[in-house]
């Protein structure tokens, strides 16, 4: 009986090799939204054969400085992430890309990254009921029910 080896990434539950292997045939950049203890990280893509290219990101440790109070994971962080990497990605001379969740499961927090991404010009498929409400998104469950706009307009206006 022969020994079959399995790939490290997949035992580890780390890569859903089907779901890479057809977006890579796709041929179209991608998001990844990444929510950790802490943080949320966001970028945009261009697969390769050889490995994929950043074209743009954004961490919510960026909302820091722009004097963010609330928490870096919650909704509204992960909006105005998303609108970050957004512009950024336009920046580059991205238009449109699609979602790759990998193995994560899509969360609240992942579509208000998306919906952050969409409101900043990228075109992305997305379902609009699958969005958080714009009440979450603006922070009025929060402590930040104004910053969330003052954030927004600073990413405008420095991202050109």
């Amino acid at each position: 009986m022969a020994y079959s080896k399995i790939l490290r990434r997949l035992r580890e539950e780390k890569t859903n090799y089907r779901k890479r292997g057809t977006m890579l045939m796709g041929k179209r950049d991608f998001v990844t939204v990444n929510i950790s203890n802490e943080n949320t990280q966001v970028q945009v893509l261009t697969p390769g054969m050889t490995g994929d290219k950043v074209i743009a990101s954004a961490h919510s440790r960026y909302l820091l400085e722009k004097g963010w109070k609330g928490s870096r994971k919650s909704i509204s962080a992960a909006y105005l992430t998303g609108y970050l990497a957004g512009k950024k990605a336009l920046v580059k001379g991205a238009k449109d890309a699609i979602l790759y969740t990998g193995t994560k499961r899509y969360t609240q927090r992942m579509a208000a990254a998306l919906k952050g991404i969409i409101d900043a010009g990228l075109e992305v498929p997305a379902d609009s009921e699958t969005f958080p409400a714009d009440e979450r998104i603006n922070g009025e469950h929060l402590t930040v029910k104004n910053e969330v706009s003052k954030i927004k307009s600073t990413i405008d206006t420095e991202v050109k």
